[in-house]
């Protein structure tokens, strides 16, 4: 087996904005494993408010690529054991999962959902995301829209807005990005309107010292992003939030998302699956598991300007997965 890998830069389209900053770009790591003619993708992307810098992980990979490449072809389990004990960053494990999956899945000539006996039903629509603006600008962008579902950024939170937002006749999710306080939290929960949102999306700061202030049997659907890491236990959400958002980056990967997945469902916790500003290669990772989930955000590479890669797609909000084998990716 061979690895490469390169950096590449995703424009977006417009200025993207949410509470931890704005952005015009995103720096992703394309990770490419390949053996007898067949090449698997994946991919993570700079976030630099889980102080991700990719010229670590060229460095680390270039200090781990001489085994990696020893490996022998195994079910991707075993593959993901051996990169467990590597000590990678959540990050870059989920690039080389994603990529092996995508390797395995077309040297067997098979799907990742034959090879998980994964059942495609009717599949749940994406959300697109509406950057921090003000609540006159986000409505005129839902207006305009076609798609069906709306994600709204926030960064502090807005009464006034919350009742426009409410009457625009739309489904509306809202994602705080940790903005609100403990007492706006708490009204909000105790609102009977805030179960039109679809859901409220990581209310508070990460921590325990904030989400146990959230309860789970009100009102408001919270939905624990940044508070749901490789690390969490779930046991430990559960009084407080009523869904979890896995993202594969998050998770380390497919192999370890979709445990999560099982774990979630004993525990009667909603799913949604998500993704950061990226291309159609981690797009299409996060694609394969819609059938599992009850919620998708899966917007990150409709918001780029220059997507370098072929596979599964997001339009208007229809997920569009890929007939090929592996996950269905391949490089423009």
């Amino acid at each position: 087996m061979q690895i490469t890998w390169q950096i590449v830069r995703l424009q977006l389209k417009e200025t993207f904005s949410i509470s931890y900053g704005s952005y015009s770009f995103r720096e992703a790591l394309i990770v490419s494993l390949s053996k007898n003619g067949k090449t698997g993708y994946g991919e993570c992307t700079a976030i630099d408010y889980y102080g991700i810098i990719l010229s670590d992980f060229t460095k680390k990979l270039a200090e781990i690529q001489t085994q990696i490449e020893k490996q022998s072809i195994n079910h991707p389990s075993e593959f993901y054991a051996f990169l467990e004990t590597l000590q990678l960053h959540s990050f870059l494990r989920s690039a080389l999962d994603c990529a092996y999956w995508d390797l395995f899945g077309k040297l067997e000539n098979m799907s990742f959902f034959e090879l998980n006996s994964i059942e495609v039903k009717q599949l749940p629509e994406s959300s697109i995301t509406i950057s921090v603006a003000s609540i006159e600008e986000q409505l005129q962008k839902i207006a305009k829209s076609d798609w069906n579902k709306f994600k709204v950024k926030w960064n502090h939170y807005d009464e006034k807005a919350l009742d426009l937002l409410l009457n625009c006749k739309k489904e509306i999710a809202l994602d705080a990005n940790g903005s609100f306080s403990i007492s706006e939290c708490q009204q909000l929960e105790e609102n009977p309107a805030s179960a039109q949102f679809t859901y409220i999306e990581q209310p508070m700061k990460i921590g325990i010292s904030n989400y146990s202030h959230l309860n789970a049997s009100k009102f408001a659907n919270w939905m624990a992003d940044e508070d749901c890491q490789e690390q969490t236990k779930l046991s430990d959400l559960k009084s407080h939030y009523k869904t979890i958002n896995i993202k594969l980056v998050k998770t380390g990967g497919l192999t370890p998302a979709l445990e999560l997945i099982k774990e979630a469902r004993v525990n009667d916790f909603k799913i949604m699956i998500g993704c950061m500003t990226e291309s159609t290669v981690g797009i299409s990772a996060g694609s394969v598991l819609v059938p599992l989930v009850d919620y998708v955000d899966l917007d990150g590479a409709n918001l780029i300007a220059n997507d370098i890669a072929f596979g599964s797609t997001i339009e208007k909000g229809k997920v569009l997965l890929s007939e090929k084998v592996g996950l269905g990716i391949s490089l423009k």
